[in-house]
């Protein structure tokens, strides 16, 4: 299981799962320490703005920071969830926990996945740049794409509520 949070949750949402791996996508200059239940190796922290576009000043998701979340999940065994957090729970964790269902899922229809992760997030508006990144690093041919696109913009929310998604 994978549980979404915004950051201003992560402690109690952490409580309540049980999950012993965090990934944690935050820009550079983001006030974070690592939860004390968790050992170093059991969290990634992506330090990149939630951007779609290059812009001066600012780090945009890259194909680096999908390489990097893909590697961490492919390793972890599954014994207990995952959790992944950003700012507001909304943009680059709803777009993680995307590309970690369909990387530990392979069969999986894309849009189906997209149509779950709007079933369990209203306010899931996944970062199309990560979405667009991974789309390719998996050979998905564009259709991680398409299902994200076809599910629409989340309805407006300053923060996201927790959520959970299954992928098997």
């Amino acid at each position: 299981m994978i549980y979404v949070t915004p950051l201003s949750k992560l402690e109690d949402t952490l409580m309540r799962s049980g999950a012993r791996r965090l990934v944690t996508l935050l820009r550079e200059d983001a006030d974070f320490v690592r939860p004390v239940v968790l050992a170093p190796g059991d969290h990634l922290l992506l330090q990149m703005h939630d951007i779609t576009e290059e812009a001066d000043g600012m780090v945009a998701p890259a194909a680096a920071h999908v390489a990097e979340l893909l590697a961490f999940v492919r390793a972890w065994d599954r014994s207990a969830p995952l959790a992944i957090n950003c700012y507001a729970g909304i943009s680059r964790s709803t777009a993680a926990a995307y590309i970690v269902a369909a990387a530990l899922a392979p069969g999986r229809d894309e849009g189906e996945l997209a149509r779950r992760l709007r079933e369990a997030s209203p306010s899931a508006t996944p970062n199309a740049r990560l979405i667009a990144l991974a789309d390719d690093m998996l050979g998905r041919r564009g259709r991680m794409v398409d299902g994200i696109r076809a599910i629409g913009r989340g309805c407006d929310a300053f923060e996201g509520t927790p959520f959970v998604l299954g992928f098997d």
